[in-house]
């Protein structure tokens, strides 16, 4: 089968288009023919292999996982002997960054665990965008605080997958939702539903004497005490991914500097568990994936350089089954 692997870490450049052996499911595992998948910053982070300290998980020297791509939407081809949820011709996604990645490939293996059905109404490039990213959105809008109407949201970089599902979940239960990111992304952001939107490459959110009910913070780059100051009492502060010292900072203090008013901590991502409420809020038009634009899987390094460069609205989509994709 054909498949994107690397070897090392580096640039995209080391991404490399080969010929693998197809996978072949343990019992408790299904062999999916993957239709398209979707990049996550997690992706480049064991692309690249920093932070180093990443490479505790993807592999010290180099990178234990060839293939990347966790992310993935297609149909399952086989089933082992202990697999009782699927069987062959089911559509499906999923998130397979518990397990052993691979969705960068014709196919891959998968637990049960890992995969739930595509609704019929999900083309397999919607589905591909949504499981980390959407997942990650609801459970910082759901977790540790209900959102009221009228209640002011704020999500510090707003433009990707997670921030441009927040966006339209927030608006959907009523909040009024602020974005932060480049100028050039404020006019789509605007259209999922932001009613004020900062550039924050001249603004400082932290700094405008504005409090909110739920920070959504994605590219965090602050101190905690910045953090605190833009809560309102009964606020909180959710991170998703940032700089590391700031992810520790937060990691390691935000319990000790939270109290009853004002909460501060790191989401704790929680794989395919929310999908199913994520299907229900698709079905009813409530939120739909931003795509930026759709590559074939030969061209993945190319996604994989604009995912770095920053300049990506919403989620970008590796297809590998063009033609079975438009009959979703």
């Amino acid at each position: 089968m054909k498949a994107i692997v690397y070897n090392q870490y580096g640039s995209p450049e080391v991404l490399k288009l080969a010929e693998v052996k197809r996978p072949v499911p343990a019992d408790d595992e299904v062999l999916v023919k993957v239709h398209a998948a979707s990049l996550n910053s997690w992706d480049w982070d064991r692309l690249t292999g920093r932070p180093r300290i990443y490479r505790l998980l993807s592999g010290i020297g180099k990178p234990k996982l060839p293939i990347l791509g966790a992310d993935v939407a297609g149909v399952i081809v086989e089933t082992g002997a202990q697999i009782t949820k699927f069987k062959a011709g089911d559509k499906v996604f999923g998130d397979l960054s518990a397990g052993k990645w691979g969705g960068f490939a014709e196919y891959t293996c998968a637990k049960e665990t890992e995969l739930t059905i595509k609704p019929t109404s999900m083309t397999f490039e919607e589905a591909a965008a949504i499981p980390q990213a959407g997942g990650m959105a609801l459970q910082a809008l759901t977790e540790k605080r209900t959102i009221q109407p009228g209640d002011e949201v704020l999500i510090n970089g707003a433009g990707g997958g997670v921030g441009t599902f927040a966006i339209q979940i927030a608006a959907s239960l009523g909040a009024h939702v602020t974005a932060v990111d480049l100028p050039e992304k404020h006019a789509m952001l605007q259209s999922l539903g932001a009613g004020h939107v900062i550039d924050y490459t001249t603004e400082d959110f932290t700094k405008q004497g504005k409090q909110y009910d739920l920070i959504v913070d994605v590219i965090a780059t602050r101190s905690i005490s910045d953090y605190k100051r833009a809560l309102k009492p009964g606020g909180v502060y959710s991170m998703i991914g940032g700089h590391l010292g700031t992810i520790f900072q937060v990691g390691l203090l935000g319990g000790f500097a939270s109290t009853k008013e004002r909460r501060l901590g790191i989401l704790i991502q929680q794989p395919n568990k929310p999908l199913g409420a994520f299907i229900k809020l698709f079905e009813e038009g409530k939120v739909k994936p931003v795509i930026d634009k759709v590559y074939p899987l030969e061209e993945l390094p190319e996604a994989f350089q604009r995912l770095g460069d920053g300049s990506i609205k919403g989620k970008v989509v590796i297809t590998l089954q063009t033609e079975i994709n438009q009959q979703h």
